[in-house]
């Protein structure tokens, strides 16, 4: 990953990106009009220089945000893109956010190359150092920020690499392994195997993955500090690999499911960074893993599981295996009573028909929650927005005929509503909130600003900032 610093001069660079607020005034050495360039809040110009080979100017809002400074200085990285060393100069933007912008350096730069050939790897160009320019570099205070920001970004990016991991490569006994590998001090870790699963009454753990050779896995992590006043659970699904079970999707539909682990990544990596930062609040985290495939032993249309919770589900579609798998982990984090239950989840179609690809759906049953999840999302640059959920659609899960509960959604509507209705009966009256990010989680079209093809870390940089926020 790239390494990030601060300086209040910049060494020698092969690229500088400077950004400028519209309105300001150009720089009189630069034919502006010949490259294009009026200012406006979004204009690129790459021109050479004498501090560099190159400068990419770009232009920002009057008085830009953190999150349209990180998309600046991404438009900017992504205009000289066979620079290894970089220089950012935010100097013309007053109360420049020197976290934000260090934040984008490391997400932009962030490339997957573990499957490719040397001879690609050579060809790749990637940012070794960016040097921010700050003329609060010696700043202590300054300084921390900016590296809370790298340890955030780097989180991220771990959970990035992880969706992006082929699925043969990354079936549960393996997620779990590189999840515990991956833990930083103070995180303890506790794996239960599909004995242990089956001992502890996990019936939708243990139903979803029954159809695998590839058998389930629940990963437990908890970072207690020292002083903590505040207990927040976090539940990930951790599919990590959705073929939709006998239920099956059809095939040009599983060409991405290798992604469906992305709650399960988002809720790890930012408990792992929770951890670095040495953040004031006690975390427990719920990854609910196993690979939903067919086979003589998979679970069938019509199958009632028994949960751990107790209650009884009559499953009517094994392609809606998130939300059995989820059931077990917000009991577990109810048990554990945690002053506040988040989950995450790439759980429905429903999300991304209702909101698209780039925005995560917020449900739950505790509005103050929700509204402190949606401030962090803000703060962080995350799209989020929140769905209800309503009567009717919550009366529906309980119209099984046989079990305590019906699985899936009887009409065809309302079915990030339904799943979320769903997982309610298994929080009771705990603080909890819903995030399915089914849209965000992977970006199947080209890059844009700091976000790039495949994985995404979706969820990461939120779940740390309402940590930080609760704690």
């Amino acid at each position: 990953m790239s390494t990030v610093q601060l300086r209040a001069t910049l060494p020698t660079v092969d690229a500088i990106v400077a950004l400028i607020p519209s309105g300001s005034d150009l720089p009189d050495d630069v034919p502006w009009a010949a490259f294009g360039f009026t200012g406006e809040a979004g204009d690129v110009a790459v021109v050479a220089s004498g501090d560099a080979q190159l400068t990419a100017w770009v232009a920002t809002a009057a008085e830009p945000t953190a999150e349209q400074q990180r998309r600046a200085v991404a438009k900017g990285l992504r205009a000289v893109p066979k620079a290894t060393r970089v220089g950012i100069d935010p100097s013309r933007v007053a109360g420049a956010d020197l976290a934000a912008i260090a934040e984008a350096v490391v997400l932009t730069s962030y490339v997957y190359l573990d499957y490719k050939g040397d001879d690609a790897r050579q060809k790749t160009t990637v940012v070794e150092t960016a040097t921010i320019l700050s003329p609060d570099a010696r700043k202590a205070a300054t300084k921390r920020l900016v590296d809370e920001a790298v340890v955030v970004a780097e989180a991220t990016c771990v959970a990035r690499d992880w969706v992006n991991t082929p699925p043969g490569d990354l079936r549960p006994p393996a997620f779990a392994d590189a999840i515990k590998a991956a833990a930083p001090t103070g995180v303890r870790v506790t794996v239960w195997d599909e004995k242990r699963l089956a001992k502890e009454r996990c019936g939708g753990i243990v139903g979803v993955g029954a159809g695998s050779d590839a058998p389930p896995r629940l990963v437990r992590l908890e970072y207690s500090p020292d002083g903590a006043k505040t207990h927040l659970a976090l539940v990930g699904k951790g599919i990590t690999f959705d073929s939709g079970g006998l239920s099956l999707k059809p095939g040009a539909s599983m060409m991405t499911m290798k992604c469906d682990m992305g709650g399960a990544a988002a809720i790890v990596a930012a408990t792992h960074a929770i951890a670095r930062l040495g953040l004031p609040i006690r975390v427990t985290a719920f990854a609910c893993i196993a690979e939903n495939l067919p086979s003589g032993t998979a679970t069938r249309p019509g199958d009632v599981l028994r949960m751990r919770s107790g209650a009884t589900v009559e499953v009517h579609n094994t392609d809606a295996e998130g939300r059995l798998v989820l059931a077990d982990g917000l009991a577990l984090a109810v048990e554990s009573k945690a002053d506040h239950v988040i989950d995450v989840a790439t759980l429905t179609g429903a999300a991304m028909v209702a909101l698209g690809t780039r925005t995560t759906a917020v449900l739950g049953n505790d509005d103050e929650l929700q509204d402190r999840v949606l401030a962090a999302a803000e703060l962080t640059g995350e799209s989020m927005w929140r769905l209800p959920i309503t009567e009717e659609i919550g009366a529906a899960v309980t119209t099984s005929s046989i079990a305590d509960l019906r699985q899936h959604n009887p009409k065809p509507y309302g079915g990030t509503l339904y799943a979320a209705a769903f997982l309610r009966e298994f929080v009771k009256d705990a603080s909890w909130a819903h995030l399915d990010i089914a849209g965000p989680a992977f970006n199947e079209a080209g890059v844009f600003d700091y976000t790039p093809v495949g994985g995404t870390g979706a969820g990461v940089r939120t779940l740390v900032a309402l940590a930080r926020d609760l704690g």
